[in-house]
């Protein structure tokens, strides 16, 4: 590695517990629909950093944290901890709008179908 690297630094992380309705951080809506709001590199993000919440063990600080923590997928603590929702929220209406046309048509109509979801 190169001398002037920064090392990122080891974080601890927890699960949200709540009771709220969402998907699981690997359900196909999470990969779908939230891919287009923060993008790919913070959907792996937080797939590391659920998969780190649940084995108890640290992880390197996460390159797209800032992005997760802006809308609203991890929260800092003072102490450093980052905590992680158990269950990841439906887009709220702000960001299906931002997201592309065919995928906004799709999200709608995935809302208005009856009976389970499909993403």
């Amino acid at each position: 590695m190169r001398t002037t690297a920064m090392q990122r630094p080891l974080v601890k992380v927890e699960l949200i517990a709540h009771h709220v309705d969402g998907y699981a951080p690997t359900d196909q809506y999470v990969r779908t629909y939230w891919i287009s709001i923060v993008g790919p590199g913070a959907v792996a993000d937080l797939l590391r950093l659920a998969a780190a919440a649940h084995s108890g063990r640290p992880l390197k600080r996460p390159n797209s944290l800032s992005t997760l923590i802006r809308e609203g997928l991890a929260e800092p603590t003072t102490d450093g901890t980052i905590k992680v929702h158990q269950r990841i929220p439906e887009l709220n209406a702000k960001q299906i709008r931002q997201l592309p046309p065919a995928l906004r048509r799709r999200h709608q109509a995935r809302r208005s179908t009856p009976g389970p979801k499909v993403a």
